[in-house]
């Protein structure tokens, strides 16, 4: 994964909530984690960048007791960086994947357009999904298959199913983007 976008879903984390790193470490592992893993200490080491490129700041946590723990929180800086990237189609790694950041980021931050990039993601599912059901119609549908047939089948059929799964989470989160106040 990009260290920018371990970045950008730390700062939407945070701007959900600020918070401790351990805590915000935990809760990451409770939210975004279950879809895009980043280990404590890369948390660490990103926060540490963060704070370097100001876009966000650690403040002593009065309410930590007898421990030091820093609360950090997103500062201007940080918002507009998270706006740039929320706004800029991804073009690198995993789009989809990032594109659930981008959710999550809309929901805080308000409509920056990921709704546009939806739309090109859904065309891209689509293609994908046509190009492999020319593929099952060609190589699967007018004759007895094999053993090794099946399998082969089976494996397609588990792209396919991706796709049209996929195709259909997008067709209910496509709406609510667009019906985000603009």
């Amino acid at each position: 994964m990009p260290a920018m976008s371990i970045q950008h879903a730390l700062l939407t984390s945070l701007l959900e909530k600020p918070s401790t790193g351990y805590d915000l470490a935990r809760r990451f592992d409770k939210s975004i984690g279950y879809f895009w893993h980043a280990s404590h200490q890369q948390i660490y080491r990103e926060l540490g960048r963060m704070a370097e490129a100001g876009w966000i700041e650690a403040t002593d946590d009065n309410d930590a007791g007898k421990r030091r723990r820093r609360l950090y929180r997103v500062l201007a800086a940080g918002v507009a960086e998270l706006s740039r990237w929320v706004s800029t189609p991804e073009t690198d790694g995993d789009p989809a994947r990032a594109l659930l950041i981008k959710l999550r980021a809309e929901a805080v931050i308000g409509p920056h357009g990921v709704d546009r990039e939806l739309l090109q993601l859904i065309g891209h599912h689509r293609a994908q999904l046509e190009t492999y059901l020319e593929i099952e119609q060609r190589d699967f549908a007018s004759r007895e298959l094999t053993v090794a047939q099946k399998l082969q089948h089976a494996v397609l059929r588990a792209g396919i199913v991706a796709e049209q799964g996929w195709l259909d989470w997008a067709g209910e989160v496509l709406p609510v983007l667009q019906g985000m106040d603009r």
